[in-house]
């Protein structure tokens, strides 16, 4: 008898065709374009966040420095001279610091634990830029990171040559204010060695007040980190990328001038420096 089942046609099997293959593969290429510099982008953004949160967990200890030593502002005297190119010329280091040592040489990080903010928070990963590419050459030939990203600014508690005009302790500081008054900078991996942040103030009686001293970095999406006195932390997006810039090298106007500009609005002006050394 026949069957009351129904057999069903033949199905014919339709490969791609060459150019529809290659419109799949463009159409990848395409999305792979839009999604590769977002993931970038957030990465770099993640390394920020946490960059700031280390130099939130800094001022932290920070403050908790000054609640034990009656306001003293931590000691900040580990300096090292170098020249224009930054070869160490000399190194002074008066008492503690707050983190001693050439952190270009250091390959351990017995200088932090040797800094008086160690004991406040003994977590050594605070100290360095997750961004930062700086690296210290080892004896075997080898590399390992740098321990430290950040210096502290030299017109806090710095006793050591010009920081001799230094504010002493936190009551004392009123120019800038403690919300506009830098602590610790996120420094350019071409400039750091000891752990001071010196600028020249803007109404310095020389041609170098439209100079660098200290470079910032400009890891974060041409932004560099920064810390107050206050204990908030902010990006600073500069204007022009602070890469190939020396110690001692003149902004370039418009753009990095105005960069140090804003730099210099954190930190004392001349006239309160020199009428604290008593001029």
């Amino acid at each position: 008898m026949p069957s009351c089942r129904q057999s069903l046609p033949p199905q014919s099997g339709r490969a791609f065709t060459l150019i529809e293959a290659l419109v799949v593969i463009a159409i990848i290429a395409i999305l792979a374009g839009l999604l590769l510099p977002a993931l970038g982008r957030a990465k770099q953004q993640a390394k920020t966040a946490n960059c700031l949160s280390n130099l939130k967990q800094l001022q932290l200890a920070y403050y908790l420095y000054l609640g034990d030593h009656n306001d003293l502002l931590p000691p900040n005297d580990s300096v090292l001279f170098v020249d224009g190119n930054g070869d160490p010329i000399q190194s002074v280091t008066t008492g503690v610091s707050w983190c001693p040592g050439d952190v270009r040489k250091d390959p351990t990080t017995t200088n932090i634990q040797n800094g008086v903010l160690f004991v406040y928070n003994r977590s050594v990963a605070i100290y360095r830029c997750p961004a930062d590419p700086g690296r210290v050459a080892l004896t075997n030939g080898t590399t390992v990171p740098r321990t430290r990203s950040y210096n502290l600014s030299i017109w806090l508690n710095c006793q050591v040559s010009d920081g001799s005009g230094a504010y002493v302790k936190y009551t004392e500081v009123n120019d800038p204010g403690v919300s506009n008054c830098q602590t610790f900078v996120d420094v350019h991996e071409d400039d750091i060695a000891d752990a001071t942040f010196g600028l020249y103030p803007a109404d310095y009686p020389s041609t170098y007040s439209d100079h660098w001293l200290d470079i910032p970095a400009d890891r974060h999406l041409q932004g560099g980190n920064l810390a107050f006195l206050d204990g908030h932390v902010e990006r600073f997006r500069w204007r022009a990328p602070k890469k190939g810039l020396l110690i001692g090298d003149v902004a370039a106007p418009p753009l990095d001038y105005a960069d140090l500009q804003r730099m210099q609005a954190t930190i004392p002006t001349w006239q309160t420096i020199m009428a604290r050394q008593g001029f």
